[in-house]
């Protein structure tokens, strides 16, 4: 399990895109605004937001005023989804993974102590990651900000 540069900037945009907005607000963001505000490649934020529109997580709005926004709530995304949309697995190991699962070369998988191991940290991150919606973040970065005396 690693945090490539597409699942990072992934999750940083759709942060962006979860950040709330005034009500009655159509909340569609152009990919060049958030390409600046992340400072991220336009071209590469394309390929990104398009694999989470394909996976249902966004949908877009062509034309004038045009961009991408949520397909859902942000308090019904949880990082989980974002990160395996756009990264694979969360499991650190093959063995232990609940979506690829594949064998690995020790002896006995059932008492092997590095897969026991490997499991435990695939749950806890797991855990984090899919009991934490994108609405958590913005609140707690909301939260942070305002402490902080950033608007």
């Amino acid at each position: 399990m690693r945090l490539s540069k597409r699942g990072e900037y992934g999750l940083r945009a759709m942060i962006v895109l979860a950040e709330p907005v005034e009500k009655n607000a159509m909340p569609v963001v152009q990919i060049k605004e958030i390409a600046l505000r992340e400072q991220i490649s336009p071209k590469f934020l394309e390929q990104i937001l398009l694999a989470l529109k394909n996976a249902g997580l966004l949908h877009s709005k062509m034309g004038v005023g045009g961009g991408y926004y949520l397909a859902r709530s942000s308090s019904e995304i949880t990082l989980g989804q974002i990160f395996r949309v756009l990264d694979g697995p969360v499991a650190p190991i093959k063995c232990v993974s609940q979506m690829a699962y594949e064998p690995c070369g020790c002896p006995d998988e059932q008492t092997c102590g590095l897969r026991l191991v490997m499991g435990d940290v695939r749950n806890a991150i797991a855990d984090i990651l899919d009991n934490t919606s994108l609405a958590d973040v913005t609140k707690r970065q909301v939260s942070v900000r305002k402490k902080l005396g950033i608007k």
